[in-house]
């Protein structure tokens, strides 16, 4: 066995508003009927998986996964503040239901970036009374599918969401103010602890987390104090303090908390989306030139999620799904060894990963990028909507009836990968021996 994942369970990952096609009232949907969206197009097409639930899960089965995460579309659910539609609540319990009859567990995401438009009209995120209507969502909805569903994402990259709406202004609502992105984070984690209590409270035996955007900010010169300063300044505007606060309840500068969140710890798992680093040089971010960068000129750095799982076993014990890890491939070229190097990581990190979810299951709408990004293990023709599984799913498929990596996979899908890319050129070098886990 080339690599063996011993416990490690395998699954893929999507999201409402960039698999599910048709129409819904969201900040997203507008935002792309602007014109906002870099190749012209809309989540109105996207996979169409609204239409095509039954040819997704025949799919999912042939591939042998067992782990699905998928989002709901909240405006497609409360239509109305206030009004909650049957027949879309209805339509979820039937994609539940089929995937459960397939030997497929959901872990379903509550809040994946997507704010019906009703909300986005009220501030969204920016006022408390988000929460409130959050909340009253959340209710509703675990109520109407308990009885399907036993883990929950409550929020998915909520310093994802803040940042780009709110710092670079490219997603909707297109602002940029800081204080308005710690306004939004703060406002997100509280959300995230009372709907923790709240799911527990209706559903005791569930799990619940949150899909933590997380990366590696190294700086360009680790012996300049101010590189060094900016990066930890950085992490910690991005995703150190946000994960305290909303993990323990613990606020800390620049976020600030409510005096009805007590500190407490608010998580059943901590779920880990993984893609790339950054590269700080005083208080600017980049790539480090030279390195291995996939279609959307991410750098390629499996290295950093074993020092992310390891720093997040440290300071949070406790469950650890990878909840995303995947990349830009249009053709499919790297991807093999990609996911091969990110496994790797993770079997010889010292932690114990619970799963790992493949972003993405097909290819999908990926929010102001369009449809030109191609991040599936599925390839999609959005004009007919023809789904074809890629040489990554079929070694997916092969990885998960095996238990691994076997050399005879290694051989067909890895190498040919590793010869045949120009632009991914460093692996990550796999230990012989399992290194000792971090202490703390």
């Amino acid at each position: 066995m080339k690599l063996d994942l011993g416990s490690l369970e395998l699954g893929v990952a999507t999201a409402a508003t960039q698999i599910e096609g048709g129409e819904a009232d969201t900040n997203w949907h507008r935002w792309a009927a602007e014109g906002r969206i870099k190749d012209g197009s809309t989540p109105e097409r996207a996979a169409d998986h609204w239409q095509r639930v039954d040819e997704d899960v025949a799919l999912l089965k042939e591939l042998g996964i067992g782990h699905y995460r998928m989002g709901l579309e909240w405006a497609r659910i409360e239509p109305q503040e206030g009004v909650f539609d049957q027949i879309a609540i209805a339509h979820y319990r039937d994609e539940l239901t089929k995937l459960r009859a397939a030997g497929i567990a959901p872990l379903v995401t509550l809040h994946h970036f997507n704010n019906p438009w009703w909300l986005e009209k009220q501030g969204a995120w920016v006022g408390r009374g988000a929460i409130t209507s959050y909340l009253a969502y959340v209710k509703r909805v675990v109520l109407e599918l308990k009885d399907l569903v036993s883990e929950w994402i409550t929020i998915n990259e909520p310093n994802v969401y803040a940042t780009q709406g709110y710092v670079f202004g490219d997603w909707p609502p297109g602002e940029k103010s800081l204080t308005k992105a710690m306004a939004v984070m703060s406002h997100l984690a509280e959300a995230h602890i009372r709907a923790f209590g709240l799911i527990h409270a209706i559903s005791p035996s569930a799990r619940v987390g949150v899909a933590h955007h997380l990366r590696v900010f190294d700086p360009a010169n680790r012996y300049s104090p101010v590189d060094l300063a900016g990066a930890r300044t950085m992490e910690n505007l991005f995703q150190s303090a946000l994960l305290d606060a909303m993990s323990y309840g613990r606020f800390r500068l620049p976020l600030r908390g409510s005096p009805s969140v007590k500190p407490g710890c608010y998580y059943d798992f901590t779920g880990v989306n993984y893609y790339t680093r950054s590269w700080v040089r005083g208080g600017v971010q980049g790539t480090r030139p030279g390195v291995p960068v996939n279609d959307l000129g991410w750098e390629i750095y499996p290295r950093g999620l074993r020092r992310v799982l390891r720093a997040v076993n440290k300071l949070y014990p406790g469950p650890i799904y990878v909840t995303e890890n995947g990349t830009a491939d249009a053709s499919d070229a790297f991807r093999p060894r990609y996911i091969y190097d990110h496994l790797a990581a993770i079997a010889h990190s010292g932690v114990n990963v619970e799963r790992y979810y493949h972003w993405c299951f097909t290819d999908n709408w990926e929010w102001i990028e369009g449809e030109e990004p191609r991040f599936g293990l599925v390839d999609l023709d959005y004009e007919t909507g023809t789904r074809r599984v890629k040489e990554s799913g079929k070694m997916v498929a092969d990885i998960i009836a095996a238990g691994g990596v076997t050399d005879e996979a290694y051989a067909r899908w890895v190498e040919p990968a590793a010869k045949g890319s120009a632009t991914y050129v460093a692996p990550v070098k796999v230990p012989k021996r399992h290194p000792k886990p971090p202490r703390g």
